[in-house]
């Protein structure tokens, strides 16, 4: 079960709860070409998509996140889902043109200081075969890679792994995350 907070604050970036307010932004990153590329097929339909988060909203088996930054301004979405235990997995990670500079660094930070003080100690994650560069980015992260489906390499972060990749990127997020609920 996710606790829902009210904010997650990083260095220049803040996650917020998704809202039904938020479809058109989440649509619009979901079904441009380059950036869905590698993402679940999304309906290019806009009350679809706020159905969704209205069902989402009642929703305690997820988070889905707009990543803005401090402004205010969205750059970007993130979803923690799929609890095993004490392993979340994670993904709809997708930034805008707008995003600032170390916006997947500090957003990946992010989500697993977050994680960790909610009570998680580990991650899996799936990611599509052809997405090199962010294959790329998790296992320099740490991530290993346990498995593969037809579609995707499956992979893993230990709570060493975790904890290393945030003391190895710590100036990307100094001071950890603020987390409010």
């Amino acid at each position: 079960m996710f606790r829902k907070p009210r904010s997650v604050r990083g260095r220049q970036l803040l996650f917020r709860d998704a809202t039904v307010a938020d479809a058109e932004f989440i649509l619009a990153l979901r079904t441009d070409e380059k950036k869905g590329e590698f993402l679940s097929a999304t309906v290019p339909d806009v009350q679809a998509q706020r159905d969704w988060l209205a069902r989402y909203a009642a929703d305690d088996a997820q988070v889905y996140f707009i990543i803005c930054k401090l402004d205010g301004t969205p750059v970007g979405t993130v979803r923690l889902y799929d609890q095993r235990g004490d392993s979340f997995c994670w993904g709809s990670w997708i930034k805008s043109d707008g995003a600032p500079s170390g916006f997947g660094v500090e957003s990946a930070l992010m989500v697993y200081d977050f994680a960790l003080q909610t009570g998680f100690t580990r991650a899996h994650f799936d990611v599509r075969k052809g997405n090199t560069s962010v294959i790329q980015f998790h296992e320099r992260f740490g991530a290993v890679q346990v498995g593969e489906t037809d579609e995707d390499n499956l992979y893993e972060m230990s709570n060493a792994a975790i904890k290393a990749a945030l003391q190895q990127y710590r100036k990307y997020l100094p001071d950890g995350a603020a987390v409010a609920f």
